[in-house]
């Protein structure tokens, strides 16, 4: 038996084996992010398929071309009241409360999925600094504790794009899944390829790209410490990223081609040094936003 056994040999086997897990804290947190994204992926492209199947002829949305082939997916009865809720135009009337917690989950279940994998950076450097504080015998707090108050962030904002889904359908009668067209949708584009220039932009980028100063600085053995430190890294990546998320009013909230594009992107552009993806999308963006409206008008 080795050293690590010693410590675990009164547990039984299962006991053991959960022991060893929590022993490797990294392996579990890749694996929980893992599973976050490939769980909000699944959701979201059941949806797409739902709603692609409830629209046909004039009423079918961008993208919906490309679930025609797919057949009939039964799913549970919870799964179908959700996806109900978020596909059936609503507004601020007696379905609203209902329709605007669907909405905020449908948001959240996007920021994970496009969101979560850009956070990398931020849940590599702490692991390799709580292995490096395990290693000198001191104690570490979880990494989930750091997710946790990232996704926090994200849960908030998540509110905020659910009540603004919800007052476009209010006053243009829309389906959630439908873009924004005309002088709103280039206005959010323009807003997210103006954003890309910005300054604000920049130094969020810079503090998503190298988290190891504030996590490194402000280390904590607290875990409410710890929690902060994930808020503070998810404002961080939301003042980087929201105005991103404004295309998707532009191209459709539910849209699986663009939010696949976006998160793509801004997984890159997390990862790499240097202004060029991040201006190159911008003008993208602008000139976009620009030709919308130049055939709204």
């Amino acid at each position: 038996m080795t050293a690590e056994d010693h410590g675990l040999s009164h547990l039984d086997p299962t006991g053991r084996a959960a022991g060893h897990v929590a022993r490797q804290p990294k392996a579990v947190v890749y694996g929980a992010v893992a599973v976050s994204v490939v769980l909000s992926w699944t959701v979201i492209a059941a949806m797409a398929l739902r709603g692609a199947e409830t629209r046909v002829g004039p009423a079918a949305a961008p993208g919906d071309g490309l679930f025609s082939g797919f057949f009939h997916v039964p799913l549970p009865d919870f799964a179908e009241r959700f996806f109900a809720l978020c596909l059936t135009p609503v507004s601020f009337g007696p379905a609203g409360p209902a329709a605007f917690l669907a909405m905020t989950a449908m948001w959240f279940l996007m920021a994970v999925a496009m969101m979560l994998p850009s956070a990398a950076p931020m849940v590599r450097t702490y692991c390799e600094i709580a292995d490096t504080a395990a290693g000198k015998g001191e104690h570490a707090v979880h990494p989930l504790a750091l997710i946790a108050g990232y996704l926090s962030v994200w849960l908030a904002a998540s509110i905020g794009f659910a009540g603004l889904t919800i007052a476009l359908q209010t006053v243009a009668g829309g389906r959630a899944f439908d873009p924004v067209l005309g002088m709103a949708g280039a206005a959010a584009l323009g807003v997210a390829g103006l954003y890309q220039f910005s300054g604000l932009k920049e130094a969020c980028l810079k503090k998503c790209r190298n988290p190891f100063g504030t996590l490194f600085a402000r280390w904590t053995t607290r875990p409410a410490g710890v929690l902060r430190l994930g808020v503070e890294q998810g404002v961080w990546c939301l003042g980087c990223c929201w105005a991103l998320m404004l295309v998707m009013f532009a191209v459709g909230a539910m849209n699986i081609f663009w939010m696949a594009l976006l998160g793509l992107f801004t997984l890159v552009e997390k990862q790499t040094d240097g202004p060029l993806a991040t201006r190159t999308a911008g003008a993208i963006l602008l000139v976009w936003a620009t030709a919308l409206l130049v055939v709204s008008l």
